[in-house]
């Protein structure tokens, strides 16, 4: 009997997006973008996220129980923070997974195993593809299965304002704002330590220091002595206020969101618009992709609407859209138009006549 020359090398298995291989646990570190990670403390990304959340609670969901509002929620935030969103399939609802690994065939999973998270705790389990909603945005053809959080995508936009937020934070925190340095004459009868304790309970504090300068011959003190020189920081010639104001900007279009939502000053009908931006072209999109996920892995149709409930608020804005249709089908019943064609039209607006 003869052995073949060559041992046959093991076939070396890697997983596709494992959050348990030392490549994914960094890349789970830098879901949020910025130097340190920590991009999401940030007051704008979080006032994105939220108006994503919100967006996604009040949504109108049809065809299942299992997308409840506080599930609705959840999937927006995950959406926002990872770019993605994975729940286990049970019998009485979704169990959302903090991780997850999976496998593929042809670019799509085929199987998971989830982390379960638990008070006091957690779990593993596995599952095949049917029975784990899996919804992701930002993919890449190169890694199909595999979602990309917003701020990911603008890393750059996103170090900006962490960077100009914390620079802020460390001169607002450690800078000797309202401090002051105060040169003394030289004089024997000037106990320095009293003067600096005489300056107790005000803003800021004060540095004495004997003056450079010498008095000669008993003679007045200098013009320098007794003239304080301020320790605070000179922002201005940073402008920190225009550069946090554009990495602001820049992050609500990353989530998005028009600045004017975020602006003291925006009028009612700017606002308006600003929420029909939002439902229109962002909050919209999201929800027909986790709809048709959900209609594939529940083997139900399943329809999400976040354009209607964001406009129920805008009580003239739906009387005068009202008032155009009642116009509209007036005009159309004196033109002798076929019931089918206007039935048709109302269709196409997304409106039941």
């Amino acid at each position: 009997m003869k052995w073949w020359p060559f041992k046959r090398q093991p076939v070396e298995k890697r997983s596709a997006a494992s959050g348990f291989t030392a490549e994914v646990m960094a890349a789970r570190q830098s879901y949020i973008a910025g130097r340190a990670g920590i991009a999401d403390l940030s007051a704008t990304v979080q006032s994105c996220i939220s108006l994503w959340e919100s967006g996604f609670a009040i949504a109108d969901v049809r065809g299942t129980r299992f997308l409840t509002r506080h599930m609705m929620a959840m999937a927006a935030r995950s959406l926002a923070l990872r770019g993605e969103f994975v729940a286990l399939l049970r019998g009485d609802g979704l169990v959302p997974a903090s991780d997850w690994d999976l496998r593929t065939r042809n670019g799509r999973p085929t199987a998971y195993r989830l982390s379960i998270s638990e008070a006091g705790g957690g779990s593993t389990t596995t599952a095949l593809a049917p029975e784990v909603l899996h919804v992701r945005i930002g993919a890449d053809p190169v890694t199909p299965w595999l979602g990309s959080a917003p701020l990911k995508r603008a890393s750059l936009s996103a170090n900006l304002l962490h960077a100009v937020e914390t620079s802020l934070s460390e001169v607002f925190e450690l800078a000797p704002i309202g401090s002051q340095v105060v040169p003394m004459p030289e004089q024997k009868d000037t106990d320095a330590e009293k003067l600096g304790r005489s300056f107790r309970g005000q803003r800021g504090r004060v540095l004495l220091r004997e003056s450079v300068q010498v008095s000669a011959a008993g003679g007045p003190a200098p013009q320098t002595d007794w003239k304080p020189a301020s320790l605070s920081p000179d922002l201005e010639a940073v402008m920190p206020a225009e550069m946090l104001a554009a990495a602001r900007d820049a992050v609500c279009g990353v989530f998005g969101v028009l600045p004017a939502l975020f602006n003291a000053s925006t009028t009612g009908p700017m606002t308006r618009e600003a929420q029909r931006h939002l439902a229109s072209w962002t909050l919209q999109p999201l929800a027909e992709i986790l709809s048709e996920e959900a209609t594939e892995k529940l083997g139900t149709a399943v329809s999400i609407d976040v354009l209607t409930p964001l406009q129920a608020f805008d009580q003239g804005g739906s009387a005068r859209a009202v008032a155009t249709l009642v116009q509209a089908m007036a005009q159309a019943k004196e033109a002798g138009l076929d019931p089918a064609v206007v039935a048709s039209a109302f269709q196409r607006m997304d409106w039941e006549s």
